[in-house]
């Protein structure tokens, strides 16, 4: 595998495990140093995994706990990285979370949980990637296919994870002279710890139906394409592309 991200550097928001985790460490193949950031305390032997994992593969790493959706700390994140590697290039953004629950169940505490997480952390991430990274640089924000999809039960996840679209499309304008392309990327229903909890067997199946060869998405099926826009895709911006195995469309 070539070190095209040889010298670069790279800040993965919730970094540590699942699809983050994969990210990180496939950018570390590709040469990049990483800083992994993770949420909770629970997570930091996670963390730790890859960063051993990236330090394996030749690249350097650390890690950086701390709630995003608090502004400072997103601040404290990029100053981070550019301590611990002296700049940073890349930044993406898999931190997201997930509540099916139907409208007239949802509490307060609960939409706002949601958009803090959602669309309050994406957009001061965005904020932040825009001040602090090198021209050239490259911003990615998973977001999901339910931005897509026609349904139930996902109005504060879906509701949450739409804002982040327009952030995406005016950062994409406003850094544009600078050379830093700004994408998402939405993932079909994916074969992760945070699926499952919200969904029926039978749901499970259907949403399995729906994609192609009777499958979730996997983290595997996501990791290649950020890593192809934050690499030789740099000339796609503003876009969300959704990469469900047909799952849905628009």
């Amino acid at each position: 595998m070539s070190n095209v991200l040889a010298g670069k550097s790279a800040v993965v928001a919730a970094g540590a495990k699942n699809l983050g985790g994969l990210i990180s460490t496939s950018l570390a193949q590709r040469g990049a140093n990483v800083l992994v950031h993770y949420n909770s305390a629970s997570t930091a032997a996670d963390a730790e995994k890859t960063v051993a994992a990236i330090e394996s593969a030749g690249a350097k790493a650390a890690t950086f706990q701390a709630d995003l959706t608090v502004p400072a700390n997103v601040g404290r994140l990029f100053d981070a990285a550019v301590e611990t590697f002296g700049s940073v290039d890349i930044a993406v953004n898999t931190v997201g979370k997930v509540l099916r629950k139907p409208i007239v169940e949802t509490t307060e505490a609960e939409y706002d949980s949601m958009f803090d997480i959602n669309a309050k952390a994406a957009y001061f991430f965005l904020q932040e990637a825009g001040k602090r990274l090198a021209d050239g640089g490259r911003i990615v924000t998973v977001v999901t296919s339910l931005l897509a999809a026609f349904t139930d039960g996902y109005s504060t996840y879906a509701g949450a994870k739409a804002p982040v679209e327009h952030f995406t499309r005016a950062a994409a304008k406003e850094f544009a002279a600078r050379g830093i392309s700004v994408n998402n990327v939405a993932p079909g229903p994916m074969d992760t710890p945070f699926f499952y909890p919200q969904e029926t067997p039978e749901r499970v199946e259907f949403h399995k139906s729906q994609g192609m060869g009777g499958r979730l998405t996997r983290i595997e099926d996501i990791a290649p394409l950020v890593e192809f826009l934050v690499t030789d895709g740099g000339w796609i911006t503003g876009q969300t592309i959704f990469a469900n195995g047909g799952y849905t469309t628009r």
